[in-house]
């Protein structure tokens, strides 16, 4: 081969390699300050206007439950968290479920099983890097999207 040909090979093998790579800016933090708690529409979705998200929700119903028909007016708590997993769980359920974003969807990452009878009044903190999972009196529960967490201890002794 001569070296014109070779010389010419690099530069379009260059220009290929450098036209295939993707724009990443990092770090970002998805994370939603507040949870957000919304009642099923009779269309079985939940709609959070502060972030243009509406999401059909009967097929998670039917997970918890088997039951999707009756879900107008059941209230919903959802967060997500800085690395924008979506986390969502109501009364009564015994799971939370983790969501990771998918192109026109979200996509069930984890079901973290957090109670044997239901949950009674649920509520979910910012705690980074979890989600804290409150119930009632039960001791509050730390998430990511791996599953149940313990965080550490502050130094000093217990928490």
């Amino acid at each position: 081969m001569k070296p014109n040909n070779i010389l010419f090979c690099a530069l379009a093998l260059t220009a290929i390699i450098s036209g295939c790579t993707t724009l990443t800016l990092a770090p970002v933090d998805y994370s939603w300050p507040l949870e957000s708690v919304m009642k099923v529409s009779d269309k079985g979705t939940i709609e959070e206007s502060r972030y243009n998200i509406v999401i059909n929700v009967k097929p998670l119903f039917f997970e918890e439950s088997k039951d999707s028909t009756h879900v107008a007016g059941i209230t919903l708590r959802v967060i997500r968290d800085g690395n924008g997993f979506y986390y969502i769980t109501a009364p009564k359920f015994k799971n939370v479920y983790v969501f990771a974003s998918a192109e026109g969807a979200l996509k069930l990452e984890r079901k973290i099983p957090v109670s044997q009878t239901g949950l009674t009044s649920p509520a979910m903190n910012q705690r980074p890097p979890f989600i804290e999972l409150l119930s009632g009196k039960d001791k509050p529960v730390f998430l990511n999207n791996n599953g149940i967490q313990q965080p550490a201890s502050p130094k000093g002794g217990a928490r």
